[in-house]
C-alpha cells in the first residue's frame, strides 16, 4: 500500500466522525427528548437517588472499537448518572449551594463546544475575548470596582482564589525569604480552599491568625486591628487580609467596610471570597448586607453559584489590573503571531489557564435572553425564603436556630428530650438525605452539629421550603419514637 493510498483509507474511517444529516437529526431528536424530559421534571424531582454501590452497571459497558447506538447510551446515562446521588438542578436540593440547570446555559455550553473557540487569546477568538471582558467589566461595576480593574472568568472559586492570592503576593512583594514572617489574616470559617491555594502558591509557612468571630460567625474587626498591631510591634509583616461575602459553612458576611478600612490603615491587600454571596448584591437586600465590597482589592465570585450556571464558572476580579497582569503573563515564540493587533487584553495573561475554554458563551447568553430583572428576582426570594423557613422551623417543637441569616443558608439542629443531639442530629440529616424528596447537609459549629437549609436553586421556592419543614418534622418524630425512617424506593 503506497502512503497516498493509506492516508486515504484512514480518512475514510475517520470521516465516520463527521455526521450525515441524518445521523445529526437523529442524534439531536434523541437529546433533546431526554434533555426536555429531564428538564420538565426538575422542579419536582427526588433530591437524592440512592442505590448499593455495588450494583453500578456503567463500567461494565467498556469502550470498545465500534460505537453503541446512541439510545442505548442515554439509557445507560439515566440509569447509572441521572438519578444517582445528588440532584443539584431540582428544587429540592437545598444541602449546599449551587443549583444550576438554565436552559440557556446549556444551550451556551453546546455552541461554544461545536465552535470551539480558543477563548485565551484576542488574536484567535475577538469575540469570545470580548464576551468574557465585557462579562468582567459588568461584574466589575456590580461590586463597585472601576474600569481600570480587570479579571477573568475561572473554572471555580478555588481557582480563582488561589489566582487572587498570587496576584497579593507578587503585589505585596512577598519573597520566599520574607514568607515565615508573613502574616495571612482569616477566619474560621473561611473556605478551606484558601488554605490549599496558599500552599500552593508556596505561602504554607506563612503565619496565620485566625481572627475571632462574633455570634454570627462573622470576622470581628476590633479583633483583626488588635493582632495586625500586636503583630507589627513584634517585628512581623502583616500582608494579606482574606474576609467572606457569604460563608459556605452558615452564609455569613464578613463586616467588609470596617474591614477594609483597617486594611488600608495598615498597607494590608484585601481579599473577599465572595463566590457563594456577592451576587446577591443584585437584588436590594443582598445590597444592604455586602457593603463594602468597593473597598476590596480582589474579589472572587462565582456564576456557578448564585447565577445558576453549570459547574466550572468562577471568576477573579482585581481592581489593580497591571498587578493581576504581572503575577499572570507569560509569552512563547509560536506565540508571537498572537500578540499583535490585541485591542483588548486576553485572559491568558490574566490567568493561570493558557487552554480555555468559551466558558463565557454559558454566561452571557443566559444574561442577554433573560435580562437582569429575573437574576434579581430569584435572588431576592432565596434571601426572603431562607427568613421564612427560619421563621418557620423555630415553631416546630425541638428545633433551635443559629444566627439570624444573612444571605441564604439558615443554620439549625433539632434538641431530643434524652440521648445525644449531635448523634440524633446526624442520623436526621441522612435520614432525610435517604427519604430524597429534598437533601439538607450538616456541618459542625463550635463542636456542636447543626442541619444547614442552603437555597440556591432558582428552581426552588416556597413549596419546597414547606415540603422541607413537613419532612424534618415527619423525620425528627419517627426518630424520637424509635420507628424506622423512610428509605429509598
Amino acid at each position: 500500500m503506497t502512503l497516498n493510498q493509506h492516508i486515504a483509507l484512514l480518512e475514510k474511517e475517520a470521516s465516520r466522525l463527521e455526521l450525515s444529516a441524518e445521523q445529526w437529526l437523529e442524534l439531536q431528536d434523541a437529546t433533546q427528548n431526554y434533555a426536555w424530559r429531564l428538564v420538565r421534571g426538575l422542579s419536582n424531582a427526588k433530591s437524592y437517588g440512592y442505590r448499593d454501590p455495588a450494583s453500578e452497571t456503567l463500567t461494565e459497558h467498556a469502550i470498545q472499537e465500534e460505537g453503541r447506538p446512541i439510545q442505548q447510551l442515554l439509557d445507560l446515562l439515566r440509569t447509572e448518572v441521572d438519578t444517582l446521588g445528588i440532584n443539584p438542578a431540582s428544587g429540592g436540593f437545598m444541602g449546599y449551594i449551587p443549583g444550576g440547570g438554565l436552559a440557556h446555559a446549556a444551550f451556551g455550553d453546546l455552541l461554544a463546544a461545536l465552535s470551539n473557540r480558543y477563548s485565551g487569546v484576542f488574536f484567535a477568538a475577538p469575540g469570545a475575548v470580548r464576551m468574557e471582558n465585557m462579562l468582567i467589566r459588568w461584574m466589575a461595576s456590580l461590586v463597585g470596582y472601576p474600569e481600570s480593574s480587570g479579571g477573568f472568568l475561572a473554572s471555580g472559586g478555588s481557582i480563582a482564589n488561589l489566582s487572587a492570592i498570587v496576584t497579593a503576593r507578587e503585589a505585596c512583594k512577598i519573597s520566599p525569604r520574607e514568607v515565615e514572617r508573613s502574616v495571612v489574616y482569616l477566619s474560621r470559617e473561611t473556605h478551606h480552599c484558601v488554605d490549599k491555594a496558599l500552599r500552593i502558591a508556596g505561602l504554607a509557612a506563612c503565619r496565620q491568625r485566625l481572627v475571632a468571630l462574633d455570634s454570627g460567625y462573622r470576622m470581628v474587626p476590633e479583633s483583626l486591628e488588635t493582632i495586625i498591631a500586636t503583630d507589627q510591634r513584634r517585628g512581623l509583616r502583616p500582608w494579606l487580609v482574606i474576609a467572606s461575602a457569604g460563608t459556605t459553612n452558615t452564609g455569613s458576611v464578613d463586616p467588609l467596610a470596617d474591614i477594609a478600612a483597617i486594611a488600608q490603615h495598615h498597607g494590608l491587600w484585601l481579599h473577599v471570597d465572595g463566590a457563594y454571596g456577592a451576587f446577591f448584591a443584585l437584588c436590594e437586600e443582598g445590597k444592604q448586607v455586602l457593603q463594602g465590597l468597593d473597598k476590596t482589592d480582589s474579589i472572587v465570585l462565582d456564576p456557578h453559584k448564585s447565577l445558576f450556571l453549570p459547574y466550572g464558572t468562577g471568576a477573579l476580579l482585581v481592581k489593580d489590573k497591571p498587578a493581576l497582569i504581572l503575577a499572570h503573563d507569560g509569552i512563547a515564540n509560536y506565540m508571537r503571531d498572537a500578540v499583535v493587533n490585541s485591542f483588548e487584553v486576553s485572559p491568558a495573561r490574566m490567568s493561570p489557564e493558557l487552554t480555555k475554554h468559551f466558558r463565557g458563551l454559558r454566561m452571557w447568553l443566559p444574561l442577554m435572553a433573560h435580562g437582569l430583572a429575573p437574576f434579581r428576582a430569584a435572588l431576592g426570594e432565596k434571601l426572603l425564603l431562607a427568613r421564612y423557613f427560619y421563621n418557620q422551623i423555630q415553631l416546630v417543637n425541638g428545633f433551635e436556630v443559629g444566627p439570624f441569616p444573612d444571605l441564604s443558608v439558615v443554620i439549625y439542629r433539632y434538641v431530643p428530650k434524652a440521648g445525644d443531639p449531635d448523634d440524633f442530629n446526624t442520623r436526621l440529616a441522612r435520614a432525610i438525605q435517604l427519604d430524597g424528596r429534598v437533601f439538607l447537609s450538616s456541618t459542625v459549629l463550635r463542636g456542636k452539629v447543626y442541619l444547614r437549609m442552603a437555597i440556591g436553586s432558582f428552581r426552588t421556592h416556597r413549596r419546597h421550603i414547606d415540603l422541607a419543614l413537613q419532612v424534618l418534622r415527619e423525620t425528627a418524630a419517627e426518630l424520637c419514637a424509635g420507628a424506622p425512617t423512610s428509605r429509598p424506593q
